[in-house]
Parts: structure tokens; sequence; C-alpha cells
């Protein structure tokens, strides 16, 4: 008896083996060899579903920047875009610029869950000066490329798990002037174009008649392509979605009315805005694009402006974040290098800079103490001579002292002998004045006798 390995059987059946190869492994069965049930069926066309589940499992994460002016309507439509009423703080308009505000929320639907993130530009058209109005949002953006391009240098990445915050989609709403672009619309998506997946809506849309929206439309579009403003296009190279995305590539920008309000039409309940004139149906194509914009925006290019973000904005951000690092693909010559040797190349001139830098330092601190040391001996003479002056000066005034106090003494001698002399003569005058008082005193006595 012989038994033919259960690789072997699958092999064989996977690659359609020859004939005779097939006769054998017939033969060697019918001889007794055991018989394998499979479990199902043997290829590697089970990966899409494989991935499929992984996918699943992981859920998935969609960003939405949403730009305009205030009162467009932005908060209302997104909540009619995925039918539900999204809870937040009410955004203050008292800020000196415009502000970045982000949430995040957690959906799903069936087995699929959604991390979605909705940011919003308050007050963006609200200042007196524009100018710089654009610079908070491009600022917002580069900051979540830096972020994941951060975590995609580390050495211990946990990208798998990690929470992409780049902005797949960049929503722009349109005030329904009827007229052209403002020129803040013009340089803001130009500033954007390059860094998001821009789709053009015009907000609002049931305040102008039809004909004056479609040449809006006409206008709008004119404007993009003059001032070289490159929005999304539907991709039309998957056949499945060619036909539907190169229609509504035609209707861009989309006229929408948002809503989450429901007025009975009918005997259905349905999203409009009841207006004394009329109603307006939101999912009513005939009314406004809204259905356009959730089909091509939720139902069919999702991944596509996923993978456009990351495969054409972010690699271009990566790219010259990169270079500016001094990072590069190839050497002067045009041959290929690696990024270990770049990483060599970079650390060598980092080193050798370093040092030129140390001895510059080594160079200055020397110069420094010599400076000092100069200075030191320029103030020790300057000390001395001072000590020297203040010495001889002392010196001629002791002398002086010494002459003065010799000058006095003689004084203080011819003083004492004055005064001797005149005690002297006092004494004299004393005696010689009681010896006359004596003599007139006898003189008095005789003559009172006689």
């Amino acid at each position: 008896m012989h038994s033919v390995p259960v690789a072997g059987i699958r092999q064989l059946l996977v690659s359609g083996g020859s004939t005779m190869a097939a006769a054998e492994v017939a033969r060697q069965m019918s001889e007794g060899a055991r018989n394998l049930s499979l479990s199902g069926h043997v290829g590697f066309d089970s990966m899409p579903d494989q991935l499929v589940n992984k996918s699943v499992c992981q859920g998935f994460c969609f960003n939405i920047l949403c730009v305009g002016e205030t009162g467009l309507g932005k908060s209302t439509l997104m909540d009619t875009l995925f039918n539900t009423r999204f809870e937040g703080d009410p955004a203050a308009h008292n800020q000196p610029g415009v502000h970045i505000k982000s949430n995040n929320y957690e959906l799903q639907e069936s087995n699929v869950r959604l991390k979605l993130s909705i940011v919003n530009s308050v007050g963006f058209g609200d200042q007196i000066n524009k100018e710089e109005s654009y610079k908070s949002i491009v600022e917002f953006i580069d900051a979540q490329f830096e972020a994941y391009l951060q975590e995609e240098l580390k050495i211990k990445r946990t990208l798998h798990n990690y929470h992409d915050s780049r902005i797949h989609v960049c929503l722009y709403f349109i005030a329904p002037t009827g007229h052209s672009l403002k020129s803040l619309d013009l340089v803001t998506m130009k500033k954007l174009d390059s860094k998001v997946n821009i789709i053009p809506i015009i907000a609002k849309a049931d305040s102008i008649s039809k004909n004056e929206l479609q040449k809006f439309k006409i206008k709008i579009m004119s404007e993009l392509v003059s001032n070289g403003v490159q929005i999304y296009q539907f991709p039309t190279d998957d056949e499945t979605v060619a036909e539907i995305n190169g229609t509504m590539n035609a209707h861009l920008p989309f006229a929408v009315v948002g809503s989450t309000e429901e007025i009975k039409i009918g005997n259905k309940m349905m999203k409009a805005r009841q207006y004394p004139w009329g109603t307006v149906q939101v999912e009513n194509e005939s009314h406004c694009d809204f259905v356009k914009l959730r089909e091509m925006l939720i139902r069919v290019n999702m991944e596509d402006l996923r993978e456009q973000t990351h495969t054409r904005h972010y690699e271009l951000y990566r790219r010259c974040k990169l270079e500016e690092m001094g990072f590069k693909d190839t050497d002067p010559d045009n041959k290929p290098f690696s990024l270990q040797e770049t990483y060599e190349a970079k650390r060598n001139e980092f080193l050798g800079e370093l040092q030129k830098k140390e001895e510059e330092m080594r160079q200055m601190f020397v110069m420094r103490v010599k400076e000092k040391e100069s200075e030191l001996k320029e103030a020790e003479k300057e000390l001395h001579d001072k000590f020297d002056r203040l010495k001889k000066l002392h010196q001629d005034e002791k002398k002086k002292l010494e002459d003065k106090k010799k000058s006095l003494d003689d004084e203080i001698n011819a003083f004492k002998q004055r005064k001797t002399a005149a005690e002297l003569l006092q004494s004299q005058a004393q005696q010689s004045g009681s010896q006359q008082t004596l003599k007139r005193e006898k003189e008095r006595k005789n003559s009172g006798f006689l």
C-alpha cells in the first residue's frame, strides 16, 4: 500500500497537474489509500475574505474637515449625512482668529464600526482682515501628518492600533451668492489642495433658483481651473464605479441642503425644510445634490479618499520633511543610496559640525580666558600703582604730622618757660607787695603812738 501526502494532493488540485499524475493519484487511492475529506475549497482566493474579516474586526476611521464661513450649515449637514445628531458644545465665535475644533464619534452600521472625526474651522471668515485665515487650517493638517510621521519613524511602532487623525476629505462650503467665488475661498483652496482631498459644495442651495445655480456651478469650476486649484476627482480607473464617478464629476460642485427635521410628505416621513412657499426635500435629487454627495462620499469613494490621503498627500509631506532632514534615495551620481548610508552620512556630517563647533567654542574660551587674564593684569597693575601712590601720600602726610608735632612740642616748651617766668615774677611781686603792706602797717602804728 502507498500513501500520498495531503500536501501533494492539494498541490495537484490547485495547480491542475498533468493527466498522468492525476491517474497515478487515482490508482494509488484505488489501491486502498485512505481518503481525506477537505473541509472547504483549497486555494488562495479566500484571501479577500480574510482581509475583509480582519478589517471588520479592526474597524475603520474617517476624518472630515469642514471649512466655510459661519452660518452655512456645516454642523447640520454632518448630522444629515450620517443620519444622527452629533452632540457637542456650541462653538463660541469670539476668538480673534480661526479656531480648529475636533470632535470624535464612534458609529456602527450592521457589524461595521467607524471612528469618525469631524473637524470644524470655527470663526473662518469672521475677521475683518482675512489674510491669514487659512494658516490655522494648514497648520492643523500638517500637525496630523507630523504626528503620523513621528509614529512611523519610531523603533517600536504601533501603527496597527494607532488612531489615524489625518484629514481624509475637506468639504469646502461655498456661500450661495450666485456670482463668483470670493478671494478668501480661492486662496484657501489653493493652499489646501496639495494637503487634502477637497470636495467643494454649495451650501444652502435652496436660496437660489435652478438656473442661477447651474450658472453658478459653471462659474465656480471655471474659476477653480483658471486659478490652478486641484479639487478631488472621483476615480474612474475602477470599472465597477467608473461610470457613476465619471457622471458625478460633471456635477461638481454639489449643491446641497441639510436638515434633521422630518416632515410627512404623502405617506412617508422625509427630511425636508418647510418654507411658506413650499417644501425642499433633502433626499430628492431634483431639489438638491445631497444624495449625490452622500453616495460619492460615503458609499462609493470613502476608501479611495483614505488611500489618496496616504499615498498622495501624506507621501508628499513625508518626502518634503525627509528631504529637509537630509535624507535622499540617490547619491550625486544618481546611484541608489540606502537609508543606512544616508544615516551614516548625516551622522558624520553632524559629528563634523559638532567637532567644528566644539573647536570654535574651545578657541573662543581660550580667547576669553586670555582677555580676562589681560584685564586682571591691568587691574592688578592699577591696584599696585594706586597702592604706591597711597603709600607715598601716607608717608608725606606722616612726615607733615611729625613736623607739626615737633613744632607743637617746641611751642609747648616755650609756653612752659614763659609760664614759669610769669609765675616767678608774680611771686616776686606778691612778696614785694606784702613787704610794702607790712611797712605801711608799721608806719601807721608808729604814727598812732605818737
